[in-house]
């Protein structure tokens, strides 16, 4: 097996036990598109679980800059050298993806490495655009390439929706790490502070928040399937995950402020069915 192979197997088995929706959803990309899913998907891992990985902020400082140093290195030809890196390295070429967006996707996830709040509603927005609505779109271009611009929009709405739908099911471990990424201003407007959200106190007015914010997913969710026309075919399975979102939502709301001790989850079985399902309509 020469040793690029190696690389491609190590990026899938880390999307496939890592990013089950994003592993699925790529299975219904061509066969020479994949591996460069993988990569990418490999990379937002990476970078995405810099928190669970290190002791002390700075650390997780460290560790961002070196994926920093990383991209640098890619897109000024040189060689990287890393299971991830080399495949990612084939990715960005594949699709001419923006040095950019990598780098965007980077900077916004030093958020993840304190425990401060996410100040504001914008600001959540701001840092799922960087991160889910991003990793939606360069996908996109690796799947469809230039044509890929005319989703743009969608991926907006559809990295805000997803991505606030997995930071909702994330709540009990953000928890138990001292994190709080219910924006502050809806905390605010309840009379709720962020050790609100930590110490599960105030069910009732927390639940209010929580309602917010599955209302902001649905709302969001609806925009992407607005702007269905303009992804290309050749793009969907970028937007496949997302036809899990409804399900979750519906699991999240009926959890209500439990939501901060368990998240109810959709069974495997009925993900991969509708996905399935969902793929053979071409429906998100």
């Amino acid at each position: 097996m020469s040793e690029g192979s190696s690389h491609v197997d190590h990026c899938h088995e880390i999307v496939r036990c890592h990013d089950k929706d994003r592993y699925l959803s790529s299975l219904f990309a061509p066969d020479d598109k994949r591996p460069h899913l993988w990569a990418l998907y490999a990379f937002n891992y990476e970078i995405a679980r810099v928190r669970e990985a290190i002791s002390s902020p700075a650390a997780g400082e460290v560790r961002l800059q070196w994926w920093t140093d990383i991209v640098d290195a890619i897109y000024k030809g040189s060689p990287v050298g890393h299971p991830v890196a080399e495949p990612l390295a084939r990715a960005i070429e594949q699709g001419d993806l923006p040095k950019t967006a990598l780098s965007n996707m980077i900077e916004a996830r030093r958020f993840d490495l304190y425990d401060d709040p996410m100040p504001s509603l914008n600001d959540l927005e701001g840092y799922l655009g960087e991160t889910s609505s991003s990793l939606i779109q360069m996908a996109s271009l690796l799947l469809a390439g230039p044509d890929a611009a005319s989703a743009a929009a969608a991926a907006g709405y559809a990295g805000v929706a997803y991505g606030l739908t997995g930071l909702l099911r994330s709540l009990p471990l953000h928890r138990a790490r001292g994190q709080c990424y219910i924006p502050r201003d809806l905390l605010d407007a309840e009379g709720l502070t962020p050790t609100h959200v930590l110490d599960g106190r105030e069910e009732a007015a927390l639940a209010r928040v929580f309602h917010r914010l599955i209302a902001l997913a649905s709302e969001r969710l609806l925009g992407a399937r607005q702007h269905h026309s303009d992804i290309p075919a050749a793009a969907f399975p970028a937007f496949l995950p997302l036809a899990l979102v409804e399900d979750d939502l519906i699991a999240i709301e009926r959890a209500a402020s439990g939501i901060l001790e368990h998240v109810p989850e959709v069974s495997q079985w009925r993900r991969q069915w509708r996905l399935w399902r969902r793929a053979r309509k071409r429906e998100f």
